[in-house]
């Protein structure tokens, strides 16, 4: 863990526990920052500073890959999430000329941010990628953040991915599209498929174990709308009814 200065009110093993507590159980920063004895603001600098820290001893994409070639890795899958993230406000510009939010995924129908992942065939993570804004589709992402250094390894190592990455070339192996107008695939294509569905199942549970990690607190989150057809509704007084009181109180007879 970092240096700790004077001011630190934790010894770098307290500072690693916190932590370690907040990727356990993924709880409000300031509550578990209370528990520790640390003020908010404390709190939020230690929890980035852990983060910073692990992320620096992270194995990149180039050294990922050849630790799974030296393993003998028979294959790797390729796979994409969206990460829920807060509201932003920043702006793009889409296709058709009008202005749309840079982070609002069309795929989840909210806002968050685009990363990709390198699973072995357990579904253990091996690398995940920096974030890209939420509108911006897998394989775009890919051939920004994935395809520079995995192409190089592709003449004898698999990758297999979900239809979302067809049209990535060579090496990448995604299931046949059904052509246009057939009612099915054929017998020898719609098995390929089922095998490949099969193999990369597997590997796909890797976002599950990272679910801890790349969701945000619940704190950053944007607060649900309260439904309407529930609200409860305000007692209003009837006018009879208050009248009938208001009598009362004088002592006059109703």
């Amino acid at each position: 863990m970092p240096k700790c200065d004077l001011t630190c009110k934790l010894g770098c093993y307290k500072q690693a526990l916190f932590v370690l507590a907040w990727f356990w159980d993924k709880g409000d920063i300031r509550r578990l920052g209370a528990g520790f004895g640390l003020r908010q603001s404390t709190a939020y600098r230690y929890l980035n500073e852990g983060i910073d820290v692990l992320a620096a001893r992270a194995p990149d994409l180039r050294e990922a890959l050849e630790q799974a070639v030296e393993d003998g890795l028979a294959y790797l899958i390729l796979d994409g999430k969206v990460a829920a993230a807060g509201r932003c406000l920043l702006k793009t510009t889409s296709r058709k000329g009008e202005a749309i939010d840079l982070w609002y995924s069309g795929k989840t129908h909210d806002f968050g941010g685009n990363i990709q992942a390198i699973f072995d065939p357990r579904g253990i993570p091996l690398w995940i990628s920096d974030v890209l804004p939420g509108n911006m589709h897998d394989l775009a992402v890919a051939r920004e953040l994935v395809f520079p250094a995995l192409h190089a390894f592709l003449s004898g190592l698999s990758v297999l991915a979900d239809p979302g990455y067809h049209g990535a070339g060579q090496g990448i192996i995604t299931p046949v599209k059904k052509p246009a107008g057939a009612k099915e695939l054929d017998l020898a294509n719609r098995t390929r498929n089922a095998l490949i569905r099969s193999l990369r199942g597997l590997g796909e549970r890797g976002f599950a174990l990272l679910t801890q990690t790349l969701d945000h607190p619940a704190e950053c989150h944007r607060q649900p709308e309260p439904d309407r057809r529930h609200r409860q509704s305000r007692a209003r007084p009837r006018p009879i009814r208050a009248q009938d009181d208001q009598m009362k109180a004088a002592g006059k007879p109703q």
